[in-house]
């Protein structure tokens, strides 16, 4: 099933990032592009979301420099960018494999794309990676590690019905059941077009 593959990359990702647990380390793609076109994605993608997770912890600083923190809000908007660059790549990726599916007469369009279901798969990865040590940190509460334990259960339960839920819908898609309707994000505020703020500057 597709979605024991990316939870298994997700996995990888998280652990690897934590090894030296920075925001600033260089980042290595171990899947070829060429290759292995989906793994490589999938783990592009989680990198960017363990990143900014990352990011979104360290700027909630009180003591932060009020610099520091301009600074990491334009990278975790350059972040941001990067992220739904990597859901319409990944998108494309299955346009591309479904492209010659006879869609049945039937057939409905999902709510969401694949990719963007993936995306939340990838950060509830995340959630429960820092879930996980909340419930064990030993200079915790018994009563803040009990409530983390009760979180993680039900976010673990989340990952089962999510993957579940991303498998059946590649199916129906490949099936002819479903069929692939993809909308670009028209962000608007990184467009010096289109943000009036960015536009008085040109």
């Amino acid at each position: 099933m597709f979605s024991a593959k990316a939870n298994k990359i997700f996995q990888e990702v998280i652990n690897k990032y934590h090894l030296i647990n920075s925001v600033d380390q260089s980042f290595e793609n171990p899947y070829n592009k060429d290759a292995q076109l989906i793994e490589h994605l999938l783990f592009r993608k989680s990198w960017i979301d363990t990143v900014q997770w990352h990011y979104e912890d360290i700027i909630r600083d009180p003591n932060i420099d009020p610099v520091a923190a301009l600074t990491l809000k334009r990278q975790i908007d350059a972040s941001n960018q990067d992220r739904t660059d990597m859901v319409e790549f990944i998108d494309s990726y299955f346009l591309d494999k479904f492209k010659e599916v006879s869609v049945k007469p039937s057939a409905t369009i999902n709510s969401e794309s694949p990719a963007w279901a993936i995306d939340r798969l990838s950060i509830l990865a995340l959630k429960i990676y820092h879930m996980e040590e909340e419930a064990n940190r030993e200079d915790a509460s018994d009563d803040h590690r009990n409530k983390c334990g009760v979180k993680l259960n039900v976010l673990l339960e989340q990952r089962v019905d999510l993957s579940s839920a991303i498998d059946q819908l590649l199916e129906d898609i490949q099936n002819g059941n479903k069929y692939m309707k993809v909308y670009k994000q028209m962000k608007m505020y990184n467009d010096d077009e289109l943000n009036p703020v960015l536009r008085k500057k040109n």
